[in-house]
């Protein structure tokens, strides 16, 4: 069992330290390899995914990603960035399917912003089309306009685009993962207004026919947007676009309490994975030892699941993170009167002594 363990830029190397130290605890016979990504690798190599990082992800069952970026490097001319290097992994290793679960943990039940009653219990799981819409589409750049409302003006374009083969595939996931649930699908889209997102409903509908036992509900991003605070729990597998995916999954994090302790994974057909907090790299807390390392931890169990066919391992760390947050154990970011608060190695220790207890 082969894992490229890449740390990035920022909380990257200390989460993934923690991570690291968790799956070393299990005694499983596992070869990992680190190296560069993002600002990191730009500064040794003058890319954010170096030949030799790509060649060693590509080799690899399974890969543990950090975070990229810092605000050092935003002046880069975009293909350098270090956020290049998680979209480049995507598009080389055909990451398609992007699981991003939002679960309140009864401990944490305090941490939302929402009441109690609306989030105890919760339990999404956002699915979301990784390598095509907008994020990739072409053409894509800048240029003087020749029509619209300033003929002559300098004007900024993308391209928003989905083919059948995209959508059919990503449905398919969703409505499998839902089988294994509540057996519901919410097909987020905006085919009030996009024609790509017609089309995006149209052949969920038609793909949503294989699946009897399986409830499909289409709903509008606005209106998906306004539901995941007003009736979270009334959401089981949501499926959507790469854009509407990234907003979506982030606002869905946040009902749980904090972004640290949420999990990514990113999939391919051959069940090769990337996984990865679902929070950045977070350059204004990097070196203080506060980091919340559970969501890379909570990946690392995603990671033994779905790529490394480690069921009992991944069951594993999740009683072992579930056993610290009952231990009243909290990094600042979930931290509440009456918890103890800890830094990241610390936590990180918890989480073995709980797996090995």
């Amino acid at each position: 069992m082969k894992i490229a363990v890449l740390p990035g830029d920022g909380i990257g190397t200390e989460i993934v330290s923690e991570a690291v130290k968790v799956l070393e605890a299990l005694e499983l016979p596992f070869e990992m390899e680190s190296a560069l990504v993002g600002g990191v690798a730009y500064d040794a190599h003058g890319h954010p995914l170096p030949e030799s990082t790509l060649k060693l992800a590509k080799e690899a069952d399974a890969i543990l990603f950090g975070a990229v970026g810092d605000w050092k490097y935003d002046k880069l001319d975009r293909p350098l960035r270090p956020e290049q290097a998680i979209l480049g992994l995507r598009k080389n290793l055909g990451l398609f399917a992007n699981f991003r679960p939002a679960i309140c943990y009864e401990q944490l039940v305090g941490a939302s912003s929402l009441k109690p009653e609306l989030i105890a219990g919760l339990d999404i799981l956002i699915i979301r089309e990784l390598t095509g819409d907008i994020y990739f589409g072409q053409p894509r750049g800048r240029r003087v306009a020749t029509d619209g409302h300033f003929p002559g003006a300098e004007e900024a374009f993308d391209t928003m685009r989905y083919s059948r083969p995209e959508i059919e595939r990503i449905a398919h996931v969703a409505f499998q993962a839902a089988r294994k649930r509540s057996k519901k699908v919410t097909s987020v889209d905006k085919a009030n207004v996009l024609e790509t997102f017609q089309f995006w409903k149209d052949v969920m509908t038609e793909v949503g026919q294989q699946y009897p036992d399986v409830e499909l509900q289409h709903m509008y991003v606005d209106n998906a947007a306004m539901q995941l605070v007003k009736a979270p729990k009334a959401f089981d597998v949501v499926v959507t676009g790469n854009m509407f995916g990234d907003i979506l999954s982030d606002e869905a994090s946040m009902l749980t309490g904090s972004i640290g302790m949420l999990p990514s994974a990113s999939l391919n057909s051959s069940n090769q994975g990337l996984y990865e907090p679902s929070h950045g790299s977070a350059p204004d807390i990097a070196g203080k030892g506060v980091a919340n390392p559970l969501a890379t931890i909570l990946s690392a169990a995603m990671m033994l699941r779905f790529s490394l066919n480690q069921e009992e391992a991944a069951q594993r760390i999740e009683a072992a993170v579930q056993k610290v947050l009952a231990q009243g154990l909290r990094t600042p970011d979930i931290y509440s009167e009456g918890t103890t608060k800890v830094g990241t190695q610390q936590m990180g220790d918890a989480v073995v002594r709980a797996l090995r207890g």
